[in-house]
């Protein structure tokens, strides 16, 4: 077998298709087990090319190529289970949609389904995915989909706001700031899109750290792509259904009937044989190639029907192009009479009202025919076709029947013969033979009806998913509403905070106001003059808590006269930190411990017994006569300039000792 490589089919193709197909099916190995290698065919509706390749590999050509589909005729060859389907169906293109072309969850055989359809067909890997290849071309098959038509488009920051340093409120508001600016730019394309989309968005400090759009789209519809720039990312995501969903391909190429309403505004309806609303158009911009090619990528009209008689020239046009029957009414339908018909079907405006009454009117003088013409046909035979032939041709269901069946064989036709009599067994078989039709008509008609239970059944789901999607939304509501809760709880908590800490700062101000005004009043209920009194700040304990709690109430200054109620117990570091705020002198009750005592001695600060001056406490505040003050601190420096002394001699001292020692040790 000659390998051809498969992209040469894409870049030099005349297309019969609109895009090209690749058939799949299992050369060697299994997708459970050891790596599989597929035999893999594109078609494109005139040439065939072939090749071999691994599953990456194949997966690879797919994201590459992007074929409108990838046909198989069991889709878990390509997958170990379920999950590992799902994440297939993800990684595909948008455009490029996974076909199972031999059934939903029951599959039948291959070579039955191309037997059906006229398919070549061979038992060999590389036979089986041609024939699955032209089968879904021929629009034969299931489609594998394991998400709704609704799309999540998550716009977030693109890096993490970290530790900025003494920057980082700027960092965190710029990249806050351009996750908001691109989530009005994800909104404005959506918006000249046209689309239906819910937000969510979470505020931050400079703008939004994420904004996520629910839309009502898929993601080939949206105008939005993964992308990663710099501050920002937009994630685009489908909503995943409950399982895996297999639609019917035929549907579109079903035979139809064509309601119009032509003028300025083009309305146009499409309903199936069994009376059913497929889908409307209206436009004012389309010409009469795009209607048809919006009409023919719904169905094969058999059918072209108006509301006036007689039929528009626009309506006529249309019917000779698709050579189908036309329908005109009597006369022109009044209004009431097109509102009555249309009155449980959705339409926009005016114009498609017109449209649909015209296929449903077209449809209702034609369904007692469409029924008989059902009732005859053998299911091995297209209904449609049949359908179209008597309608639109004008021929005999006996006729249409005969000639699809004819094999070829006139001989008995030319004999000239005149038909001899049946015998009875021979009667008895043309009874049993009508019987069987009539029985068949009867189960046509139950297939019909069972088939209208699987649209309400389908209908159903898709008013289930409806309120799953409302129960979803709410939950979102409710999840917002209780965030909103956390973030007012937690405000008000900031608030509390807040207040304690301005009654703190109150307080605080009090009492500074009331040292100003020690400092700046006569004190008239103080027996002596202001002039030759001086405020003395009071620390309850030695500690160095204590000495922070001053420092934060009155404040501790230098040049500031300071009580210790209690002075023992002090360490280095509790010394230290009193020493740092430079006092001019520290009275004491108690005594000193040796370290707090040589530390503030080094540092020169003045330390001196409470009782060597009178200090008069007014509240919580103290005051001490200078003079006292003054004659505390000459004793002091008295006291320091001995000491110094004596430490000086005791240096001298052991200044010799250690030399005489160092002379008897050289003799």
């Amino acid at each position: 077998m000659t390998r051809v490589r498969l992209p040469s089919v894409v870049s030099a193709r005349t297309s019969a298709l609109d895009a090209v197909v690749f058939g799949v099916d299992v050369q060697s190995g299994d997708v459970r087990g050891e790596a599989p290698s597929y035999a893999v065919v594109a078609f494109d509706g005139e040439h065939i090319d072939r090749d071999v390749v691994s599953l990456r590999k194949l997966r690879r050509l797919i994201q590459r190529e992007e074929p409108a589909v990838v046909a198989t005729d069991n889709a878990y060859e390509l997958a170990a289970d379920k999950d590992a389907l799902v994440a297939l169906l993800r990684e595909l293109p948008n455009e490029t949609s996974l076909v199972q072309v031999t059934g939903a969850e029951r599959p039948e055989p291959l070579s039955r389904v191309a037997a059906r359809h006229g398919v070549p067909y061979g038992k060999k890997p590389m036979k089986e995915a041609e024939a699955a290849a032209r089968l879904a071309a021929a629009n034969v098959g299931q489609e594998v989909t394991a998400f709704t038509d609704t799309t999540t488009v998550k716009v977030s920051r693109g890096r993490s706001t970290g530790k900025g340093g003494f920057s980082e409120d700027r960092y965190t508001r710029r990249i806050h700031g351009a996750v908001k600016r691109a989530a009005r730019e994800v909104e404005r394309e959506l918006d000249a899109a046209g689309l239906d989309y819910e937000t969510e968005v979470t505020e931050k400090y400079g703008g939004y750290s994420r904004a996520v759009f629910t839309v009502e789209a898929t993601p080939g519809d949206i105008p939005v792509s993964n992308r990663r720039s710099g501050d920002t990312r937009v994630e685009i995501e489908r909503e995943q259904r409950d399982g895996i969903e297999f639609r019917p391909l035929a549907k579109r190429r079903d035979h139809v009937l064509v309601g119009v309403d032509p003028g300025t505004t083009t309305a146009v309806a499409i309903v199936g044989l069994s009376g059913e609303l497929l889908d409307t158009l209206s436009t004012r911009t389309a010409d009469t190639s795009d209607v048809i090619e919006w009409i023919i990528e719904r169905g094969r009209p058999l059918l072209v029907a108006a509301d006036v008689t007689p039929m528009p020239e626009t309506v006529e046009k249309l019917r000779r192009s698709f050579d189908a029957a036309g329908w005109t009414p009597e006369r022109d339908l009044p209004v009431d009479v097109k509102q009555h018909r249309t009155r449980e079907v959705g339409y926009d405006n005016d114009h498609e009202r017109d449209a649909i009454a015209a296929a449903l009117s077209a449809f209702d003088a034609r369904e007692d025919q469409f029924e008989r013409i059902a009732r005859k046909v053998p299911p091995r035979l297209d209904r449609g076709e049949v359908t179209k032939r008597v309608v639109a041709g004008e021929e005999s269901v006996e006729a249409v029947l005969a000639d699809l069946t004819d094999d070829g064989d006139d001989g008995e036709e030319e004999s000239g013969h005149e038909p001899r009599e049946l015998t009875e067994e021979e009667k008895r078989i043309r009874e049993l033979t009508d019987r069987v039709e009539r029985l068949q008509g009867h189960v046509d008609s139950l297939e019909e009806k069972l088939e209208r239970k699987d649209e309400r059944v389908a209908e159903l789901e898709r008013e289930l998913s409806d309120a799953r999607r409302q129960e979803r939304r709410e939950a979102r509501e409710r999840r917002a509403v209780t965030r909103l809760e956390r973030d007012k709880n937690r405000l008000e908590r900031q608030l509390e905070e807040r207040d304690e800490r301005i009654d703190a700062l109150e307080g605080k101000l009090e009492r500074l106001k009331a040292l100003w005004k020690l400092d700046h009043s006569n004190f008239a209920d103080v027996a002596e003059h202001k002039q030759g009194l001086v405020p003395v700040k009071v620390i309850e304990q030695f500690t160095t808590r204590a000495v922070e709690a001053a420092d934060d109430s009155v404040g501790l200054a230098s040049g500031d006269i300071v009580l210790l109620r209690d002075a023992s117990g002090a360490g280095r570091s509790t010394a230290q930190t009193l020493a740092g705020h430079d006092p001019r002198l520290v009275l004491r009750r108690g005594g000193l411990s040796e370290v707090a005592d040589e530390v503030l001695f080094e540092a020169e600060i003045p330390v001196a017994p409470a009782e060597m001056v009178t200090v008069q406490e007014i509240d919580e505040l103290a005051v001490a006569r200078e003079r006292e003050v003054e004659a505390a601190i000459e004793d002091w420096e008295q006291r320091a300039a001995e000491r110094r002394r004596q430490r000086t001699g005791e240096l001298v001292d052991e200044i010799i000792s250690e030399h005489r020692a160092e002379s008897r040790g050289d003799d």
